[in-house]
């Protein structure tokens, strides 16, 4: 890859580029069979709220956004309530509403944003990373145990289950 690769927080700017993302994604995920994000979330509203609240990340590609995540500190409330067990009770922070566009799925652009996402905590003092997906997002799936993310069990979002994932960072 002969590019330039850049992480960083979400500006206004990016709000329409993200909300296309988003939907990019939420069309893969309906061509692949999976209910996630069928049901009118996100929206550009959770955009615009994750970007007010400084949540919302990017990763670039020659400037060009490529990939989203919204990264959240300690705040999941679904989470108190895991069927299973988390690895750790210590500080963490939540992976949510990752997406890549078309033009970069399939180019590892949603591993790429979670290797800087765990960076990112590493450098600021938070070892934990947790993160849920629907049971038939094949896709995640194998991201997260690619990258060593431990299954602790289900949590649920909005009345369906979802399976849940811990990363302790070393």
């Amino acid at each position: 890859m002969n590019s330039e690769i850049n992480f960083r927080k979400a500006t206004p700017e990016d709000a329409g580029q993200i909300w296309q993302i988003l939907q990019q994604a939420i069309r893969r995920r309906k061509n692949d069979g999976s209910r996630q994000w069928q049901d009118g979330y996100p929206n550009p509203e959770t955009v615009e709220r994750d970007i007010a609240h400084g949540i919302g990340y990017v990763l670039t590609e020659n400037n060009a956004v490529v990939a989203y995540a919204a990264v959240i500190y300690n705040d999941e409330p679904a989470y108190e309530a895991i069927e299973g067990k988390w690895l750790s009770d210590a500080d963490f922070n939540v992976v949510h509403r990752v997406a890549v566009s078309d033009e970069a799925a399939g180019k590892g652009f949603a591993t790429e944003i979670f290797r800087r996402i765990e960076e990112y905590s590493r450098q600021n003092g938070v070892f934990s990373i947790k993160v849920d997906t629907n049971f038939d997002n094949a896709a995640m799936l194998r991201i997260l145990e690619k990258l060593g993310y431990t299954y602790c069990g289900e949590v649920y979002f909005r009345g369906s289950a979802r399976r849940a994932f811990e990363k302790i960072l070393r």
